[in-house]
């Protein structure tokens, strides 16, 4: 299904400083194609601006600005230990102070003398029409290849999750993808397999151009951009606005933000990365929902969990933005900050080198109001590591399928033992100012049978401590309505062999 991505990201609210403009970005900071790029824009200008108005690059097309359509979408190469590691990112969202020591690839980076095999599948499957959205198909199916996902229809129309045809040409597109995948028949990019070995063979089969593989070392030849700080280091000037993945606040804020300090959390090593400590995963606040979707810790502890992160953000969005992001951005139809209250999850704040924890559950006092001073940051979000006894669902429902903000979301996780519930959190979005924690619900649930008459009781007791509110996505009593079965939904989705739907009546 080709449909359009949603924003999720770090949002702060900007504060004007006197006398200060925004910082350009050092020359030569950036690979961009197959050469080295000097900016003198602000670090806080979007690269979409720089590619089409400074460079001429208009391959990559202005179409919404909210990272919705896929069509400024380019390539984001970050170093890794072995090699370059390549997204698909929204070049309308992507602030030029974030891509230092990095490569951009545009459309016109992937042209060759003949047609690559992914311009050629699209070419001669009918899928080109206008054309406007062909450059971001183009870069999102050759992301897919060098993602590493296996090589099936089925994934690549899922790589295609953020890109809208306008001329619906979208059964065409679907051919074109199954055409790509099977002139690769032998290229299945094994478990293992390093990020510069598949390269090299995207090379030979001419996907990608030869330059890729000079690319490493003339980012390694790059002016290394200023260490950042560790949490724990006093910072002579502190910039005002954090940003991880801005996926937001570049959607809401972008006038702003381009004469802004700017602080560029996804430069900061110390805020990636998922561990496992003191019997509690532990994810850095700057860590990409891509990487938390993919990692082997998080499949291990919640499977279920990554089958999830489709259906709340498009896959360029999910390569910059963060669960800290979300969080901070405090939408009450937050769908990872409901999901993170069911797990009872703290946080990790940091301000200077002072540290404390705080429940998530009370993070949130208000509409947009948070537990967070103006110079303090989450480093950190952790959640107990569960047992097999613990029981642990997302439900989400909202006006499409995929990608789109939730009428009502609701998450559970409930520890039993003995058929009976000795630990439960339970959470919902879009019901409340805020995203809301089942106090009530919780309290009931503690020791209660797996029954279905504890299911519809929950469900009631779920109804009567909400407070919805009427919009475009609903009526006040429907989402009232839809949370009570969403809480019958977990039951049943849980305990099949105890909750039967007949009789939930």
């Amino acid at each position: 299904m080709l449909i359009f991505g949603g924003g999720i990201g770090v949002r702060r609210d900007l504060r004007p400083i006197a006398g200060r403009s925004g910082k350009a970005i050092s020359s030569k900071s950036f690979f961009l194609n197959d050469r080295e790029q000097a900016v003198s824009r602000s670090r806080g200008a979007v690269l979409l601006d720089l590619l089409r108005e400074d460079l001429g690059l208009t391959g990559t097309k202005d179409g919404c600005r909210e990272g919705d359509c896929g069509a400024c979408l380019v390539l984001l190469g970050i170093p890794q230990p072995d090699g370059i590691d390549y997204r698909t990112v929204n070049s309308c969202l992507l602030p030029l102070g974030d891509v230092a020591g990095r490569h951009v690839v545009t459309i016109e980076g992937l042209n060759q003398p003949d047609l690559s095999p992914v311009q050629q599948a699209l070419l001669e499957e009918g899928a080109i029409q206008c054309g406007f959205c062909t450059p971001g198909l183009v870069v999102a199916l050759t992301g897919f290849l060098l993602s590493g996902a296996p090589l099936s229809a089925a994934d690549g129309i899922a790589a295609l999750g953020g890109n809208i045809c306008r001329c619906t040409g979208h059964v065409a597109i679907r051919r074109a993808i199954a055409r790509l995948c099977g002139q690769f028949p032998d290229f299945e990019p094994a478990e293992g397999l390093s990020a510069s070995a598949r390269i090299a063979a995207l090379v030979a089969r001419r996907v990608l151009p030869r330059y890729f593989l000079d690319v490493p070392a003339h980012l390694h030849a790059l002016v290394e951009p200023a260490a950042a700080d560790a949490p724990g280091e006093e910072r002579e000037l502190r910039s005002p606005v954090l940003v991880a993945g801005g996926t937001d606040l570049f959607v809401t804020q972008a006038d702003q933000l381009r004469s802004a300090e700017l602080d560029f959390l996804s430069q900061r090593k110390d805020l990636r990365g998922i561990r496992i400590e003191d019997d509690h995963c532990c994810i850095g606040a700057a860590t990409p929902l891509t990487a938390i979707e993919a990692s082997p810790i998080i499949e291990r502890l919640l499977p279920d969990l990554g089958g999830h992160f489709a259906r709340i953000a498009s896959p360029s969005i999910r390569n910059r933005a963060t669960i800290a992001g979300n969080i901070v951005n405090a939408s009450p139809a937050g769908d990872f900050s409901v999901l993170f209250l069911a797990l009872n999850a703290t946080l990790v704040l940091v301000q200077g080198k002072r540290q404390r924890r705080i429940w998530l559950r009370d993070f949130f006092r208000g509409y947009k109001v948070l537990d967070l001073a103006a110079d303090e940051m989450i480093a950190e979000i952790r959640f107990p590591v569960p047992d097999a006894a613990t029981h642990f669902n997302f439900e989400k429902v909202g006006r499409r399928a995929h990608l789109d903000i939730a009428s009502v979301n609701s998450a559970i996780r409930l520890r039993v033992l003995d058929d009976r519930i000795v630990e439960a959190h339970a959470a919902a979005g879009s019901v409340a100012p805020i995203p809301l924690y089942l106090r009530s619900t919780v309290a009931f649930l503690q020791g209660q049978p797996i029954s279905a008459a504890t299911a519809r009781e929950a469900a009631a007791v779920a109804g009567g401590e909400i407070s919805p509110i009427s919009d475009v996505r609903g009526s006040a009593d429907y989402k009232r309505a839809l949370l009570q079965h969403l809480l019958l939904a977990h039951f049943l989705a849980l305990f099949p062999e105890r909750v039967r739907e007949e009789d939930l009546g």
